[in-house]
């Protein structure tokens, strides 16, 4: 019996340790440097270079940019946008998605000065004094001013002749053993 409790106890400790070496996925955020084909080069806005090998189930989507008129009330947007002083918030990156994704209000790369929100439009205002939306999710709501130089677009498929030099990449990465990364899913945007 003490022979079976004391395997069953390393099995137990054998898988705690496997568990404890499986790493969370990473994300990195940049600009294409390179691309062969099979390993993408992200620089990111530290000088950092990054590698990441695509595999064949990698999802890739392209931000198209769109108008804002495009935008319905309806719609699921994820809203970056700057903090003022007097807590009011100004969107400089709006994203169409087509369906729901973490939906919430929350600060954006952990910064007090930018957040990010995503949810559902619930109305839109265009007046003398700029244009708002108002973003609706469980649990609150947040009145956005839209920027003119706000970047907008909806995200759609994509595919692998859009990573080019020069495009904005945010991808969600797995790491391997050897401490690779391979990328899960990959937004790509036009070059600036």
């Amino acid at each position: 019996m003490k022979r079976f409790q004391s395997s069953l106890l390393f099995l137990a400790l054998g898988l705690l340790a496997g568990a404890a070496d499986a790493q969370e996925p990473t994300r990195v955020r940049g600009t294409i440097s390179a691309f062969d084909g099979n390993v993408l080069s992200v620089t990111s806005g530290g000088g950092k270079n990054t590698a990441i090998r695509l595999a064949e189930k990698t999802v890739i989507v392209f931000t198209q940019p769109i108008p804002l008129s495009d935008i319905k009330s309806g719609d699921f947007l994820g809203v970056t946008s700057a903090k003022g002083a007097d807590g009011s918030l100004t969107a400089f990156d709006i994203r169409r998605f087509p369906k729901p994704i973490n939906p919430g209000h929350r600060p954006f790369d952990g910064r007090d000065d930018q957040t990010m929100t995503n949810a559902t439009v619930s109305a839109m205002v265009e007046s003398a004094s700029g244009r708002e939306l108002t973003l609706s999710y469980d649990g609150g709501a947040q009145k956005i001013r839209v920027s003119e130089k706000a970047s907008i677009s909806a995200l759609v498929p994509g595919q692998r002749s859009q990573l080019v030099p020069g495009a904005p990449v945010n991808l969600t990465a797995a790491p391997g053993a050897d401490g690779s990364l391979t990328a899960i899913r990959i937004q790509v945007s036009p070059p600036k």
